[in-house]
């Protein structure tokens, strides 16, 4: 068993650049295809996966300090750190139950697709990792393996339900026909589309617009997306106290985000395309015409400028949320830069409105930040068991991202009823 799982950890190390494409090319050769055009999608997927990553760590890069600026500008004094999703991962990857996590995951998604219960072939294996922390929180809390094992199941059953859901707003929204999002931390957020719902009947506010295409319309080539990057960028960078000339760097560095992200998703769905095609038309021969989607990570919805653009309006919002909200101890970090893949459901039901958005997503933040609060013992303990280096200073430790995870969080409750 040890031998399996040090080479499932090996295995998951290599990243989502090198995992999504060995999985589209046996997914190619299982619908049918040669093993040349097979070999060439996943080949393709892989080096837009690069493309999206190195954008991201751009993101990641220049967010980071700039966050870690205004923290200390405002000389916040919060005692739970937040460590990212990074040191989730590992945290949970470092689980006893992880080595049953994907052949269960996979048999789960087969089932349901057999059954008809879902229309989602999830692909994006790596962010099993979401289900790996839910089994990992109810294992700590039961010492069950089958009670983590039968938690994950059903986070993974919300996420595939979830992900058909909103698989028509890919679609049309995002100009992504044929994929549907399965990522945890994305799904988390899906209750902010009934919240944009809500905020476009209130009066007054569901008059607020500033889409993309109406800021352009109103500020011409000020208005278009690299634009837009630079100035959220060095407005960033200004509240974080850099000279000028950092300031005109960050800001350069977003609007190469802006840019550079949509390229990278045209090239993704360059690769996809044929592998959606493939598996529709064998599922069709074989069950009749079906709808199938092909999940994957919510790093492809990151080509939308407004998702973006929200994001980054929401970093020193959140940063200040931290401060003032009565009862939040987390102190935002590593996750700020994960903000674009939390909000996206949010902007695509907004259809694009910046305004709706950034209310929507503060209060779904605000949420996740009492929720990280809350669990922030629990996580503490198992980064202790799993021999996590924990940040020098700080007494515990949570993450936006999944400490923060809604869904994770009442399964979590429900299982802690009965242990």
């Amino acid at each position: 068993m040890q031998g399996f799982v040090d080479f499932l950890q090996g295995f998951l190390a290599l990243g989502a650049t090198v995992i999504l494409p060995v999985a589209i090319f046996f997914l190619g050769l299982f619908f049918g295809q040669k093993a040349g055009k097979a070999f060439r999608s996943g080949l393709t997927i892989g080096v837009a996966f690069v493309g999206i990553f190195l954008v991201i760590d751009l993101l990641v890069m220049n967010l980071g300090p700039a966050a870690q600026g205004m923290v200390e500008r405002l000389g916040v004094n919060l005692t739970v750190i937040d460590v990212g999703w990074p040191a989730s991962s590992s945290i949970a990857w470092a689980s006893v139950v992880a080595a049953f996590i994907i052949p269960l995951g996979l048999l789960v998604n087969v089932i349901m697709l057999v059954t008809k219960t879902t229309k989602t072939m999830n692909v994006d294996i790596w962010n099993f990792w979401h289900y790996t922390f839910m089994a990992a929180m109810v294992y700590a809390i039961s010492g069950s393996i089958i009670q983590g094992l039968i938690a994950a199941v059903l986070f993974q059953i919300v996420c595939l339900k979830v992900a058909d859901w909103t698989a028509p707003m890919m679609g049309e929204f995002f100009d992504l026909p044929g994929i549907s999002i399965a990522t945890g931390s994305t799904i988390s957020y899906a209750p902010g589309i009934l919240l944009v719902k809500l905020v476009q009947k209130i009066p007054g506010l569901k008059n607020l617009n500033a889409d993309p295409d109406t800021i352009q319309k109103r500020f011409g080539i000020f208005g278009e997306s690299i634009f837009i990057g630079l100035f959220l960028g060095a407005t960033i960078g200004a509240l974080a106290g850099y000279s000028v000339g950092d300031v005109i760097e960050i800001g350069m560095a977003m609007a190469a985000v802006m840019v550079l992200m949509p390229r990278m998703v045209k090239i993704l769905m360059e690769g996809l395309m044929p592998v959606s095609e493939s598996a529709r038309e064998w599922l069709n021969k074989r069950f009749g015409d079906r709808e199938i989607y092909i999940g994957l990570d919510a790093a492809v919805a990151l080509g939308h400028p407004a998702v973006i653009s929200t994001a980054l309006i929401l970093v020193p919002v959140t940063v200040l949320m931290a401060v003032f909200l009565p009862g939040n101890a987390v102190l935002p970090f590593g996750d700020l830069a994960t903000i674009p893949f939390v909000v996206a459901f949010i902007v695509g039901a907004a259809r694009g409105n910046i305004v709706h958005s950034v209310i929507v997503g503060a209060i779904m933040i605000a949420i996740s930040l009492y929720i990280a609060t809350d669990v922030a013992p629990m996580f503490t303990e198992m980064a202790v068991q799993s021999d996590f280096n924990m940040p020098e200073g700080s007494a515990m430790i949570s993450s936006i991202d999944q400490g923060g995870n809604i869904v994770n969080w009442i399964i979590y409750k429900v299982f802690s009823i009965f242990n």
